[in-house]
């Protein structure tokens, strides 16, 4: 897909021309819809293909081809966590799923703004984030048997030791910076281990968790919240949703720093280190009300054997600044070099994952 970026909004794409994939077309008519009308197709963002149109019966759909090896597995949780939700408001309805091409069609929410393209507007408000702790707590209320019980892949302590070679060969210069800086870091991989050990049946409270929390997996559409995305559901650690919607914000505190500190500098004026930690510290205190909103509306929907975790707070700091580190990956993975933003987010990442504790109130994880 092309990015198309218009100024001041999140990339927009290019859709993959569907005559190269007839497959889709014939899935929506398999399922007395009809074929896309190309005049309305559009896309967004993400690491699979999909379609956002009006249908041949004028149903609006969206439309997402799953890619990379793990597809049916993606496919078959996202399908079990659709079949879980009894309460339609809370995500886009699944219209059919075509496990033969790993299709999964949706309704479209019409004139809906994702949370990510929110906060780029300084709109997801204390009001918005408490709605999606709501929601948050509705999906972690849903049926444990509907869900797998599979171990959450990340953090990916299979790579904590070493890189394969294949994966080795197709990292950029910026990711593998990030791996040996990760390697060379005993207590972060410690820290990382200890995450992972927690979260099995037999070491922390298990529901069912979303998974894969950012911000674009919320969508607004006039005064309805929407919570997307399943791929990666199964029973879990609640912390793990919880710490990365507070990981959101403080990676939003974080990437807007170098613009914060340009706009209070002079022409030419070269930060100093105290500047520098003066304005992160004042950044993430801004953010912190957005969480705590989140996570009180959160505490008071959630299960009561959630809400009776003394450590949920403390877990999920950790989880927020794995999550940093995650997004600095992420980042890393299309870049050349680790730029000084990166490097940062890493680096805040880390203080809060080894000392998690101390950050439950800075980050908002406080009732």
């Amino acid at each position: 897909m092309v990015n198309i970026r218009e100024r001041g909004k999140l990339p927009r794409f290019q859709p993959v021309d569907l005559k190269t994939v007839p497959h889709v077309d014939a899935f929506l008519g398999s399922l007395g819809l009809g074929p896309l009308d190309p005049d309305t197709v559009s896309a967004t963002g993400g690491r699979n293909n999909n379609w956002s149109g009006t249908t041949g019966n004028g149903t609006p759909v969206f439309v997402k081809q799953l890619l990379a090896g793990d597809r049916d597995d993606r496919l078959r949780r996202t399908v079990g966590a659709a079949g879980a939700i009894r309460e339609e408001p809370l995500t886009p309805r699944l219209i059919g799923a075509d496990a033969d091409h790993a299709l999964l069609v949706f309704e479209q929410i019409p004139d809906s703004t994702s949370g990510a393209q929110l906060a780029l507007d300084e709109s997801f408000d204390e009001g918005l984030c408490a709605r999606a702790g709501t929601a948050v707590a509705a999906f972690h209320g849903l049926r444990a048997p509907d869900f797998e019980t599979s171990e959450h892949p990340l953090p990916p302590v299979g790579l904590l030791d070493a890189l394969p070679l294949e994966h080795y060969g197709r990292a950029s210069a910026a990711e593998l910076a990030m791996w040996r800086l990760l390697h060379a870091d005993a207590q972060i991989i410690e820290a990382l281990k200890a995450l992972r050990r927690a979260d099995t049946p037999d070491g922390t409270t298990r529901c069912p968790v979303h998974g894969d929390l950012r911000l674009d997996q919320f969508l607004l559409a006039g005064d309805q919240l929407h919570l997307t995305d399943f791929e990666e559901a199964r029973l879990g650690d609640p912390a793990r949703d919880v710490g990365a919607f507070a990981g959101e914000w403080l990676f939003q505190a974080a990437a807007g720093l170098p613009a914060k500190l340009a706009a209070s500098s002079s022409f030419g004026h070269v930060a100093t280190h105290e500047e520098i930690i003066a304005a992160g510290a004042a950044e993430i205190e801004r953010h912190a009300p957005l969480v705590r909103a989140f996570y009180r509306a959160y505490l008071a929907a959630a299960p009561a054997a959630i809400t009776a975790d003394a450590d949920l707070p403390v877990r999920a700091a950790a989880y927020a600044g794995w999550h940093m580190i995650d997004r600095m990956l992420a980042a890393a993975d299309s870049a050349s070099q680790l730029s000084p933003v990166n490097k940062a987010a890493a680096g805040i990442g880390r203080t809060v994952l080894l000392s998690p504790a101390d950050f439950t109130s800075t980050l908002g994880l406080e009732a």
